[in-house]
């Protein structure tokens, strides 16, 4: 979800895409994580690598990737704003 959030703002070589994925979620994702979530992505058809003109591949997201993640972020909007009532909380 992390990777294809920022995908969604665009395309991304792996460096590019942990420095957003830390600063938009606070997350740290090392090489082996972020290179393995981004072959899993690919083999499912939701990202996919675009061509280079240096050693750093690019991805985007498709639009497979999209869809998923529009599902994932419904999803999980609702499971919050249940939450947030449960809790008493109002969400601005």
């Amino acid at each position: 979800m992390l990777i294809l959030t920022s995908l969604a703002a665009g395309s991304k070589h792996g460096h590019a895409l942990a420095k957003d994925i830390k600063e938009f979620a606070g997350v740290s994702l090392g090489p082996g994580a972020l290179y393995g979530a981004i072959t899993r992505l690919e083999e499912r058809g939701l990202i996919e690598a675009l061509e280079s003109e240096d050693r750093r591949r690019p991805y985007r997201i498709t639009g497979a990737g999209s869809a998923a993640l529009v599902e994932v972020v419904r999803d999980m909007h609702q499971i919050a704003d249940v939450g947030a009532t449960r809790l008493g909380l109002t969400l601005a």
